[in-house]
């Protein structure tokens, strides 16, 4: 027993068990246990008379880890007092558990903070997760079902790659960039997160991720695994799922950097290309294939995904279905002379596959991404071995550079951006609706004579008035 006197003279009495004890000085009755606070309405009798039975707080009231670890477990669950309204509860099997009573709406609640224990909390942690709870009644929030939902939301939570699954299967987006992305994910990200839970992937491990990707020579990859994971996320917020999206705090320069892309070619650029491309390793089809892109203005994607039932060569025009669109709008590609001696050769070449350039290994799939890129770098190393004045380029750069050549001509800026593809999204796009088919066929055939002739080494000036015989026809009879 440990007697201790206060600067006001009550005396202080602390104990091992839980038995009161009684001070016989003066009319007060100081009790202390060195664990719990005992009843405060009690009352003892000294000598004749009754004393109301007192207690004095200190900080000796509080729980430590050496108290803590000390508790022994006894027949029935019982209380040890901390501060602040915490407590722990000992259970006969002699578990500890931090406790915290409160009332919320007019109804008394408890909630469990968590198990004393090397691997559950500690009495500081403990206070912690106190100060929380306090925090969340005072904003609204009840602790103890906000833990019940807590454990909920983490019973049903779904692993990443269910959720990735739905995202690839229901976003939408053109059919092209769908098999682009599905390509990625199953390379680069399914493998890596596959068994996660969307609350287990950290900013800190997208970031790690792409650096591997950048250190192996793919920064565009990377830039793309971040985006498609973001994406993700992004869906699975939109669909309910109460998480932050950890590729918000990853930002496309923290993979890589790439020059801006702002590269077309001049016409003696052209030159030099097109004699080069006869000179680089690479199948006939390949070569016909990059000179088709510049001349019809279509994405990579487009022709590599294009297939035969979708070009007619008698109304010289090539119809590529919505669901292939970057924008999700069917798109017609009119064809110029030249434009169909390069489809008539490549039907010959393509036999009995379905698509305009099908794989050398399958007839029955497409060609592989990646290979108008090595061709463009390829062309690209030989101007330099050379000495030639041609800067690398890439496969869009001749999308730019056909449209960069036709403004520098003086052609209609909405013809050209029809052929394009571009959709302008202010109110003068919605309600103009013009294909400009004519102009276009225009446009397209004197887009192909200047290549030709600039292949050929010859200038060219084209013809910016379309024909009258060529112009459109409003007749109102059907």
């Amino acid at each position: 027993m440990r007697d201790a006197v206060t600067s006001d003279g009550i005396v202080l009495v602390a104990h091992q068990d839980s038995s009161p004890y009684r001070h016989p000085t003066g009319g007060g009755l100081t009790v202390w246990d060195r664990y719990q606070v005992f009843d405060l309405n009690a009352k003892i009798v000294a000598g004749n008379r009754q004393n109301r039975l007192t207690v004095y707080w200190s900080d000796l009231a509080m729980l430590t880890d050496g108290a803590l670890k000390n508790l022994r477990p006894k027949s029935k669950t019982y209380k040890c007092t901390d501060r602040d309204g915490l407590y722990v509860c000992v259970s006969p099997g002699g578990g500890i558990s931090f406790r915290y009573d409160y009332r919320f709406s007019g109804r008394r609640e408890t909630v469990t903070l968590g198990v004393y224990g090397p691997a559950g909390l500690s009495l500081a942690k403990a206070r912690e997760k106190l100060i929380d709870a306090k925090r969340l009644i005072a904003e609204g929030v009840s602790p103890a079902l906000e833990k019940q939902r807590a454990k909920r939301r983490l019973k049903e939570a779904r692993s990443f790659a269910h959720v990735a699954q739905g995202w690839m299967d229901k976003a939408p987006m053109a059919d092209s960039t769908r098999n682009m992305r599905r390509s990625i994910f199953n390379r680069e990200v399914l493998p890596h997160w596959r068994t996660r839970l969307l609350s287990e992937i950290t900013p800190d491990d997208i970031r790690a991720h792409c650096k591997t990707i950048v250190d192996r020579g793919a920064p565009a990859t990377a830039i793309h695994v971040r985006d498609i994971v973001k994406q993700i996320y992004a869906y699975a917020i939109l669909h309910g799922e109460k998480i932050d999206n950890p590729a918000d705090g990853v930002g496309p320069a923290s993979i890589a950097t790439f020059r801006p892309r702002d590269r077309s070619l001049s016409p003696t650029e052209i030159r030099i290309m097109l004699g080069l491309l006869g000179d680089v390793a690479t199948l006939p089809t390949i070569r016909l294939g990059l000179k088709f892109i510049l001349l019809s203005m279509v994405r990579k994607s487009e022709l590599q995904d294009g297939t035969w039932d979708e070009v007619d060569f008698e109304g010289a025009v090539w119809s590529i279905p919505k669901e292939r669109m970057k924008r999700s709008r069917p798109h017609n590609v009119y064809l110029s002379t030249q434009m169909l001696d390069i489809l008539i050769a490549l039907r010959t070449c393509a036999g009995n596959s379905r698509y305009i350039l099908p794989s050398r290994y399958d007839a029955d799939a497409p060609m592989s991404r990646a290979t108008f890129n090595r061709v463009t770098t390829a062309i690209a190393e030989r101007a330099r071995e050379k000495g030639l004045p041609l800067e690398p380029f890439t496969v869009h750069d001749l999308r730019r550079t056909a449209s960069t050549l036709l403004h520098e001509m003086g052609f209609n800026s909405d013809w050209i951006e029809k052929c394009l593809a571009h959709e302008e999204r202010s109110s003068r796009g919605v309600y103009n609706k013009a294909e400009f088919e004519m102009q276009r066929r225009h446009m397209a055939q004197e887009w192909s004579n200047a290549v030709e002739a600039w292949e050929g080494g010859r200038p060219y000036t084209p013809v910016l008035v379309i024909p009258e015989t060529a112009g459109a026809r409003f007749d109102p009879r059907l």
